[in-house]
């Protein structure tokens, strides 16, 4: 056996997390790059350092998880969840269920606020954004940005639902107010049930495929009748009918 079989083994007694679920050789590279800045030999020396220490199992959960988001990403598609998918789910109700699963430090499900607020009162929108790492989730409920990570916002969204504050912008409280963060492991936990709305996007190009169907099962069922799941847009879903969903638009899927 690996010295990495064994690390797998050990992180998934110890936290619950299945790394065997993720590409093999992307998580090896990054784990590696990782273990070796910290002055470690091999994948059981490693091990004992984050069984150790806190701060090192943060920073291993930090790494293991995909933390590369910006506001409006692939802004052509939020103009069509704008333009085309809220309108069709506004008919059926005025009180969207949105899940933002895996929502790295907020840029997603943040975005999904500020284009609901086209169609409703942000006092009358709510959001559930859930990651892995919790680390990520705290970034998230500060709210505070980089420059670059705006890049795709309008401008008029950038002035009305940002705070310049010196090299960084401030997400608005009357936004901030529309989303609460909780941790969740797609691969573990339950997924809730009767959403309208579910985005998850530029997470599942780093799962195996085994671990693909698992999670698209799981959104599927999480889905009312006619609700929508929205993926990125690396990760079309081939022959989607075998979760019971059909395709609405690129990277948009309906529930049958």
């Amino acid at each position: 056996m690996s010295d990495y079989t064994k690390f797998i083994a050990s992180v998934k007694q110890k936290t619950g997390i299945d790394l065997s679920l993720y590409k093999e050789a992307q998580m090896k590279r990054r784990l590696t790059s990782l273990y070796e800045k910290r002055g470690c030999n091999n994948f059981t020396e490693y091990f004992e350092l984050i069984r150790n220490d806190r701060s090192m199992m943060d920073e291993f959960l930090d790494r293991m998880t995909i933390n590369v988001s910006e506001f409006y990403r692939n802004s052509q598609r939020w103009d069509v969840l704008n333009k085309k998918i809220l309108p069709q789910l506004l008919q059926k109700t005025k009180k969207l269920k949105c899940w933002s699963a895996a929502c790295s430090t907020g840029e997603e499900p943040y975005s999904m606020a500020m284009v609901l607020s086209n169609h409703l009162p942000l006092r009358e929108i709510s959001i559930s954004a859930t990651d892995l790492d919790n680390g990520v989730l705290e970034k998230a409920k500060v709210g505070l940005y980089p420059e670059r990570s705006l890049k795709e916002v309008p401008l008029d969204v950038k002035q009305k639902y940002f705070k310049q504050e010196g090299q960084f912008f401030q997400v608005t409280d009357e936004v901030k107010k529309t989303v609460v963060f909780k941790q969740h492991n797609l691969l573990d936990d339950a997924y809730g049930n009767d959403f309208d709305l579910i985005v998850c996007r530029n997470v599942m190009i780093y799962f195996t495929e085994e671990a693909k169907d698992q999670i698209y099962t799981n959104f599927a069922k999480a889905l009312k009748p006619g609700g929508i799941l929205f993926v990125g847009s690396t990760e079309q879903i081939f022959s989607p009918e075998r979760y019971g969903l059909e395709s609405e638009d690129t990277f948009f899927y309906k529930k049958i």
